[in-house]
């Protein structure tokens, strides 16, 4: 059995048509190019799996180490529960641009078409520029049709809901709500291991090679929700020194922590693996003798099987994700 410690990973670093360079002048992640949008912190999606980039297991997939000692990563119930499959995607997303509107479909729906968990998702903004606004679910009920001749009709946007937002807005969005992250977005994404996602509108853009970009009209219908729901704001505590819970749903936990002195986290008494994204700040992790430095924009995952950690800070603000 190799023994098994807090771990960052190599980040997962995705071109997109939307994207920016914020990853790396926020974060100082290495950027191949001017139009990265996407950091993926933690994942097991298949031909994007993390590797460990630190201590004696340095070089290692997440998937193997997941193959080979599962429940000491991830904890008993999760293990019973998923099996040999991480349930959540971690990353950091940077939106130049607007990204397309967009549907994820639930469980039994990506189940049938995908063989893939669906996508529940939550959205914490980091920076966002004057005037940045997302968009989430309608603005009034609609019918299937209705939604369909404003599609036709190149009116799509009229039906829909604009949230603005500021450093700290959090969003939850469940499956069926169509949604979109709007240009000068940075922020961290917490979602159900998947990768299936249904383009309906992409304002026409088109591709460096001048193409438009796939849609998936048909796809969609079935997966939408056409009520209008405000139930995706998430409001929270900012109590020091404590866990504030934000979300707590099927998929994942979050709470957000902001620390001005050290907390210890007793891992075992939630038989679950922790993942910490720093959102603002700096500090440090500690593990036995095992001490991890981490600041904004970074990300680590402490194994189920470490019993004990402590978050050393004066400064820090982390989103902890947990099942």
């Amino acid at each position: 059995m190799k023994q098994l410690y807090p771990f960052k990973f190599r980040p997962i670093l995705k071109e997109r048509i939307w994207g920016g360079t914020k990853l790396r002048d926020v974060f100082s992640k290495p950027i191949p190019n001017e139009i990265t949008g996407e950091s993926w912190e933690v994942s097991t999606v298949k031909g994007d799996v993390s590797i460990i980039d630190n201590g004696s297991l340095s070089g290692e997939s997440l998937q193997k180490l997941l193959d080979e000692q599962p429940e000491a990563l991830v904890g008993k119930h999760i293990y019973e529960r998923f099996g040999k499959e991480f349930p959540i995607l971690i990353k950091f997303i940077d939106a130049r641009e607007d990204l397309s509107i967009q549907v994820h479909p639930n469980d039994e729906l990506a189940k049938k078409r995908h063989n893939s968990f669906g996508k529940t998702e939550m959205w914490y903004v980091m920076d966002a520029d004057k005037d940045a606004q997302l968009i989430v679910g309608f603005n009034k009920s609609v019918t299937k049709e209705e939604y369909q001749q404003h599609l036709e009709n190149g009116t799509l946007t009229e039906i829909l809901n604009y949230e603005p937002v500021s450093e700290g807005s959090t969003f939850f969005i469940n499956t069926g709500k169509v949604h979109a992250i709007g240009a000068g977005t940075l922020l961290a994404e917490i979602q159900q291991t998947s990768d299936i996602t249904y383009r309906v509108y992409d304002f026409n853009r088109r591709d460096k090679n001048g193409n438009l970009r796939e849609l998936h009209t048909e796809q969609a219908l079935d997966a939408i929700d056409y009520q209008k729901k405000d139930d995706f704001k998430v409001q929270y505590s900012h109590s020091l020194n404590e866990h504030n819970t934000m979300v707590s749903c099927p998929y994942f936990i979050t709470n957000y922590l902001k620390l001005n002195q050290n907390l210890p986290v007793a891992i075992s008494a939630r038989d679950s693996f922790h993942i910490y994204m720093c959102v603002k700040g700096q500090g440090a992790i500690t593990y036995g003798d095992l001490t991890m430095p981490i600041q904004k924009g970074e990300t680590i995952l402490v194994p189920a099987s470490c019993e004990q950690i402590t978050i050393e800070t004066n400064d820090i603000e982390l989103l902890e994700v947990y099942l």
